[in-house]
């Protein structure tokens, strides 16, 4: 059996309905693998896969077929067996966006469990995920290139003994031609040699199989590994497939890395448990600025139906213009991962002629947990309803802002819990695991928000992201709605500076469209008329060159909370020692790196001067690294 859905929800009855069907009988699959098979037996000759080696429209690009996707998983799967990977044995990978990505996770699945890597992260980070995970082969980058990730992955191998074997992927398919360092292979030339029709191993699945784990957490910090389990990825896939109305005809861009969930289970395995075209857009997917810039174009070519980015990227899409490309076939739009500006939505809306519905997921929920249907009319910060057979609740807040047990009635804002099928198995750290859920068993996801009396969940935020202001909660998305509405803008983010007195004062950050000027006076003025509170109005507003993102296009707010902090401590530097008249080379020199805490080199300045600043930049409540005289 093959997974086929009618028309999209468009009513919480139309859930209802759904569920009326016994969840065993909806999705008999035991693994993604099954899942992916019935798909390829009934697709065989259709496009699974275009990889487009260019970002231009009708550029050199490489098709697959669900039959040569499936014989590529068989090869794969069986190559792991051969190197005696059992299947709670851990693959990992560390690919650029490509055709070999969805070998190594589809067939890393069917044989063991699969560990993705963001090759942005540093090598000690990725030392530490791969020590916690144990993992035995790594499939990699088989080139030297301007990636870097062949070296590293080889420094990886030097340093881990229990990484027995480095499988290295040549990007256009095609043999290794050098010599090869003892303990790695040709993924290749060895899986060319695999049996293409069938698993070798004989493997029975069951649903409770852990398939993957997901690095989650940011990147800082001990690594958190999410563990997936076969049916919690199959149940994101039924369910997102199940509530939008995906058909086989479909087409879509995959821009999303496939080291972040969203680009696994929403954006790979749910487009192909239904037979679906995914177009995989370059190496450097929406990094690649060819792509941004002639998306609508590409989405013309190859004739799309379904579009999704996080807002950052649909922001970037939104100042790319048409210039005559057709996009009538273009039926939905979806975004996630991070707030829905209004203004970007009506930007769609009045440019494009298109709607944006958004998606709640995180890894902890194998990638999605409620979703705004296509064709639903609703505001922005709307995520629509739980999935079928899942469940949202919305609980108060303690003092100090953590999930309590008292139910809140509609339309109260609260923190949301969240209770599915596609929960995840807990973190490699069961102490870690405990401290993410109630006691009565619901996920603790940190997003602040509502449900309406239609049932759908309307999100305000972030619980860590809420910037308290002498005991006061001030919700970020009211800066940055009011911010974002501004005609000249084009990201915004609004976050706490440390104050001695408040503890926290709301400031925000701004990038410009192109070709827009405006000054942070007058941004500052436009933004407190559009807030109604006072004391959430911003004390500053810093226009930047470049918003500081994640890899996947979310804005990185901690990096936003070091500038911020920055200019709180130059600003007492100033003030504190201006009136003392020292030479440039005494001041105190103030720097910010990253998401690192501020630091102050104070080495060259007066003894009496540092005495002066010192008890201020204590009084502040945030990590400040000092350097005394």
């Amino acid at each position: 059996m093959h997974l086929t859905v009618s028309s999209p929800v468009q009513a919480l009855a139309d859930i209802h309905r759904i569920e009326a069907t016994p969840l065993a009988e909806a999705m008999p699959w035991a693994s993604t693998y099954a899942l992916i098979r019935a798909s390829a037996e009934v697709h065989a000759d259709r496009p699974a896969l275009t990889f487009l080696h260019t970002g231009q429209p009708g550029g050199k690009s490489t098709t697959w077929t669900y039959r040569d996707l499936l014989n590529g998983i068989h090869q794969t799967a069986n190559l792991l067996h051969g190197l005696h990977l059992c299947p709670h044995d851990v693959v990992a990978i560390l690919l650029p966006g490509g055709l070999a990505y969805h070998l190594a996770l589809w067939g890393g699945e069917a044989a063991g469990i699969v560990q993705p890597l963001n090759p942005l992260l540093s090598e000690d980070k990725l030392l530490s995920l791969l020590r916690a995970s144990q993992a035995k082969v790594l499939i990699a980058h088989g080139v030297d290139d301007d990636t870097q990730m062949r070296a590293k992955a080889l420094r990886l191998q030097a340093q881990l003994p229990h990484l027995q074997t480095v499988l290295l992927v040549h990007p256009e398919g095609e043999p290794l031609a050098e010599a090869l360092p003892d303990g790695t292979q040709d993924f290749h030339a060895h899986r060319a040699q695999q049996a293409s029709d069938r698993l070798l191993s004989d493997r029975v699945f069951s649903p409770q199989d852990i398939a993957a784990y997901f690095h989650t957490g940011g990147t800082t910090g001990a690594p958190k590994l999410a563990r997936h389990s076969h049916g919690a990825q199959i149940f994101t896939a039924w369910a997102n497939a199940t509530i939008q109305g995906f058909q086989a005809s479909d087409v879509t861009i995959n821009g999303y890395p496939l080291f972040h969930v969203a680009g696994v289970l929403p954006g790979a395995l749910c487009s192909l448990a239904v037979g679906m075209h995914v177009i995989i857009p370059t190496a450097a997917l929406f990094r690649n600025r060819d792509v941004v810039q002639n998306y609508w174009r590409l989405a013309e070519h190859h004739g799309c139906t379904l579009m999704s980015g996080v807002p950052t990227v649909l922001a970037a899409l939104a100042g790319v213009p048409l210039d005559g490309a057709d996009i009538s076939r273009m039926r939905s739009v979806r975004t996630g991962a991070a707030p829905l500006p209004p203004e970007l939505a009506q930007r769609f809306a009045q440019t494009f002629s298109l709607q944006i519905n958004e998606s709640l997921g995180m890894t902890e929920t194998a990638g999605l947990s409620t979703v705004a249907p296509p064709g639903l009319s609703a505001p922005a910060g709307c995520v629509g309803w739980p999935l079928p057979h899942a469940q949202v609740r919305i609980v108060a807040l303690s003092s100090d802002d953590q999930a309590t047990g008292d139910d809140l009635p509609a339309g109260d804002k609260g923190m949301v819990l969240y209770r599915g099928p596609n929960l995840f198995s807990g973190y490699l750290d069961a102490a870690e695991t405990a401290r993410s859920f109630t006691p009565d068993g619901w996920l603790i996801t940190g997003d602040l928000g509502f449900v309406d009396t239609k049932g759908r969940l309307h999100l305000s935020g972030r619980a860590k992201d809420l910037i308290i202001r002498g005991g006061h909660n001030i919700d970020p998305k009211v800066i940055e709605d009011a911010l974002g509405a501004h005609p000249a803008v084009d990201l915004c983010a609004a976050v706490g500076a440390p104050d001695a007195y408040a503890g926290e004062l709301p400031v925000a950050f701004a990038t410009l469209k192109p070709g827009s000027t405006v000054s942070e006076a007058e941004l500052l003025a436009f933004t407190a008329e559009g807030v109604d509170e006072a004391p959430a109005r911003p004390k500053s507003i810093t226009v930047l060159a470049r918003m500081p993102v994640t890899n996947v296009g979310k804005i990185y707010k901690p990096e936003l909370r070091t500038l911020a902090t920055a200019a709180v401590v130059q600003g007492l530097v100033h003030n504190t020692l201006a009136p003392l008249q020292l030479e440039p080379a005494q001041l105190p020199q103030v720097q910010a790196a990253g998401d690192a805490p501020v630091a102050v080199d104070a080495r060259a300045t007066p003894v009496a001067a540092w005495n002066a600043l010192k008890p201020l930049l204590d009084a502040l409540p945030v990590k400040l690294v000092l350097h005394a005289p």
